[in-house]
């Protein structure tokens, strides 16, 4: 992404707002993605609304596991009310703009949501291992007070630095295209709207993926290395096919979220292109959210039961 080191002053503005351009180069699907799209919200509200209900009322799922489950859906309808929204208005109403203040808030709170996600996947991941591989310290180790910790230091953790690298680029001029090529206010393409040597903010968001993505990342393939190992051990087929039971969810949530965002924010800045951009973040931020409640509900015997009782409650 290169850019000039200095604009002529005539071309820098103060920008009061930009345009996201979403899906206007389909424009005879806008409403089939209104359709669609509404359709999605509703399902991830509802879906990860339901385990939220579940983990606080079925004493069966009293557990960390259910405990950092419920915070972990919760936290998915944060994250993705941060963005469809928002493309739900501009496909219905075909008004794309929107204010500078307003994407810079965009940006911010998907940024911190996103730190969040990372930082509890990578809990989820240590719970199973403290569970797995050492279960006679698991009570000691995963106590009332631990679990909640670790869920206050997963939703405050990225508040700093995503706030100071946000205001790092908005404060940056900006001059000529105010057309962002997306359908939220990301890091990538807004950057590449800035004027001058944004060598600096390439690099601090490099240093943000690094910290707040890969680094997650591989703690939680450390896990289930070290997870795999014991289970493998274990005699009894039994023991082996529950253990990766309880796993291989948070496992698929895991490669569907961190998948796309890796590839997204450790991409050469040259090979970003708009269209690709575009799919790589459907996934961490619509796609994980719409399948966690259905891969955990599916997967997972105990949350099947703690549904049944509560569909026959409210049946009866």
């Amino acid at each position: 992404m290169n850019h000039q080191l200095q604009a002529p002053e005539g071309n820098i503005t103060k920008l009061k707002e930009f345009v996201l351009l979403g899906f206007s180069d389909v424009p005879h699907l806008q409403w089939f993605l209104f359709g669609l799209l509404i359709a999605i919200y509703v399902i991830i509200i509802v879906g990860n609304g339901t385990i939220v209900l579940i983990t606080r009322v079925d004493s069966t799922l009293q557990t960390p596991m259910y405990f950092f489950l419920g915070n972990f859906s919760f936290l998915e309808m944060c994250y993705v009310s941060t963005t469809l929204p928002r493309m739900l208005f501009n496909l219905a109403t075909q008004r794309r703009s929107i204010s500078f203040t307003a994407c810079a808030t965009q940006m911010c709170f998907t940024l911190i949501l996103g730190a969040t996600e990372c930082f509890l996947l990578t809990v989820m991941a240590y719970d199973r291992y403290v569970a797995i591989c050492n279960p006679l310290s698991y009570p000691l180790l995963m106590n009332t007070r631990v679990c909640t910790q670790m869920v206050i230091g997963s939703w405050v953790g990225g508040i700093p630095v995503q706030v100071g690298q946000t205001s790092q680029i908005f404060f940056l001029p900006f001059c000529g295209s105010t057309l962002i090529n997306h359908f939220f206010c990301d890091i990538p393409p807004v950057l590449h709207l800035a004027c001058g040597d944004i060598t600096v903010n390439e690099m601090m968001v490099f240093l943000g993926a690094v910290v707040f993505a890969l680094v997650p990342f591989l703690l939680i393939i450390f896990s289930y290395s070290k997870i795999i190992a014991t289970v493998i051990k274990l005699p009894s087929a039994t023991s082996r096919t529950k253990a990766f039971s309880t796993c291989s969810s948070h496992l698929a949530v895991v490669m569907l979220f961190f998948g796309s965002a890796i590839i997204t924010y450790f991409r050469p800045s040259a090979s970003h292109s708009g269209g690709m951009d575009k799919v790589l973040s459907l996934f961490y931020t619509i796609v994980t959210p719409m399948f966690n409640p259905m891969i955990y509900s599916l997967r997972n015997k105990d949350v099947k039961m703690a549904l049944k009782k509560l569909l026959c409650k409210l049946l009866s």
